[in-house]
């Protein structure tokens, strides 16, 4: 039994609603994650060893978990969040747990290319830490950040093809369904080609508005 352009166009829905809400989550807890990671360090705005010490393990810890075994790991959290483990809805639960830490490193890489220099201006106008933060430090970085998105974007397509393992749905699931199970070479092609070109589009897309607001 050959896929239907029906299930390929259903998969391509399923992995980009997984894909976009995760993203959302992720990035409501990567950004300030990330934001904590870099002010609280020693000698910045907020220097708080304490926090920074607490933070900056429990992310290498969860950075450090494969995602197909943070899928099996937390799936009593996922079926008291939404009710079920499998499907995908229960796919965004660890998708946005193994995607949240991975923003916040890279949000922490960008904000720290700030030169030392701007924060010690900032510092000699009188603004506050919350004003260094968001008037200077973001604004900064922001074509940085645009582009730390778009690569955790591509990193969470990637996982919904694991998620597929599990019943997750999307286009991995079809790919495992039908292509492996089924031995459809076509299928698995198919799929391979639908993956490259969200990918390559996520990736210009990404490229061109960083490049945007860098020149503005």
């Amino acid at each position: 039994m050959e896929v239907t352009s029906d299930q390929v166009i259903r998969a391509v829905y399923e992995t980009i609603y997984m894909v976009s809400v995760s993203l959302v989550f992720a990035t409501l807890i990567g950004l300030p994650l990330g934001i904590l990671l870099v002010v609280t360090r020693k000698g910045h705005i907020l220097e708080n060893p304490l926090i920074f010490s607490i933070l900056n393990p429990i992310i290498n810890v969860l950075r450090s978990v494969p995602f197909i075994i943070l899928l099996v790991a937390i799936i009593p959290l996922t079926r008291l969040i939404v009710g079920t483990s499998i499907g995908t809805t229960a796919a965004i639960v660890p998708l946005v747990i193994y995607s949240g830490p991975y923003m916040a490193r890279l949000v922490e890489n960008s904000l720290l290319e700030v030169n030392a220099g701007i924060i010690e201006a900032a510092e000699a106008m009188g603004a506050t830490p919350l004003q260094i933060i968001f008037r200077f430090l973001i604004p900064e970085t922001l074509g940085s950040i645009i582009l730390s998105i778009t690569t955790a974007t591509i990193g969470l397509i990637g996982a919904t093809a694991m998620a597929g393992a599990i019943g997750g749905g999307g286009i991995g699931d079809l790919a495992i369904t039908y292509g492996y199970q089924r031995f459809s070479t076509v299928t698995i092609v198919a799929t391979v080609v639908i993956l490259v070109v969200l990918v390559q589009g996520i990736q210009s897309f990404g490229n061109v508005l960083a490049r945007k607001i860098r020149r503005n």
